[in-house]
C-alpha cells in the first residue's frame, strides 16, 4: 500500500488534475507538483521555468497544520526569462487528510500585457476634434450631443420613454441643433422614429420652455 509520504502517491492522487489544468491553460501555464515530506517536484507540466521532477522545491513554509491556509494568492512572481507570472497555490491533503503536497500554476500573462499596451496605445485618449474640419458638421454634433446625453443619464434609446424623447429634443435645441433643414430627419433615422414625432417633441419641448418663461 501506498504511504501518504510516496511521491508517487502524491502524483497519483492530484497527478490527473494537474494534468488536466495544464491541458485547459496551454501554452500559458506551467503546473507543478510539490511533495512536501521531501522537499522536491513530484510531478511538473508544460515546465518552461526549466524545472523538472526530482530537483528541489526550495518552498519555505510550514504547511502541516491541517487548520492552516489551503490556498494561497493569487500572487505574481516572475519568470527566469523575465516574463511576469500570475500564481496560485493549493495545499494538498494526503490519504491520511494531513497536507502532503503543493499544486502550483504559474500563469503566462506577459502576451496580455503586451495586448493591454497594444489596446492602451489604439484606444488611449485622442486629440481634440481639428476645428477646421467639424466646425459646420451638424450631423457630428447632433451625434455626440445625443450619445453624450444618454451616457450622462445611463439610459439607452430603446429604453427612452416619451417624456425622455421631449428631454432630450429640448437639450438639443438649446444647442441650436434643429437650426439645420434635416436635423429633424437626421435625429429621427438616429432614435429609430419618425420625423412627424421628432417635430411633436419639439413642439412639446418648446411649449413648455415658454410656459417656464416669467
Amino acid at each position: 500500500m501506498l504511504q501518504t509520504d510516496s511521491p508517487a502517491c502524491l502524483t497519483i492522487l492530484h497527478g490527473p488534475s494537474a494534468a488536466a489544468i495544464c491541458a485547459l491553460l496551454h501554452p500559458h501555464a506551467e503546473v507543478v507538483l510539490h511533495d512536501l515530506s521531501t522537499g522536491r517536484i513530484a510531478g511538473i507540466w508544460n515546465a518552461f521555468s526549466g524545472r523538472r521532477a526530482g530537483m528541489e522545491s526550495l518552498v519555505e513554509g510550514d504547511f502541516t497544520d491541517p487548520a492552516g491556509a489551503t490556498l494561497l494568492g493569487p500572487y505574481e512572481k516572475t519568470g527566469t526569462d523575465g516574463r511576469r507570472l500570475k500564481s496560485v497555490t493549493a495545499v494538498l491533503p494526503g490519504l491520511d487528510g494531513l497536507p502532503a503536497g503543493l499544486l502550483c500554476i504559474n500563469m503566462d500573462i506577459s502576451r496580455l500585457d503586451e495586448a493591454v499596451r497594444l489596446l492602451a496605445a489604439f484606444a488611449g485618449t485622442p486629440a481634440p476634434q481639428p476645428t477646421s474640419l467639424f466646425s459646420g458638421d451638424w450631423r457630428e454634433a447632433m451625434n455626440a450631443a445625443l450619445h453624450d446625453w444618454l451616457r450622462e443619464r445611463a439610459l439607452s434609446l430603446p429604453a427612452l420613454k416619451r417624456a425622455d424623447r421631449v428631454a432630450l429634443v429640448a437639450e438639443l435645441d438649446r444647442r441650436g441643433l434643429f437650426k439645420t433643414r434635416n436635423a429633424a430627419e437626421h435625429l429621427a433615422g438616429l432614435t429609430g422614429t419618425s420625423r412627424a414625432s421628432i417635430y411633436n417633441y419639439l413642439a412639446d419641448a418648446r411649449r413648455a420652455s415658454a410656459n417656464k418663461e416669467p
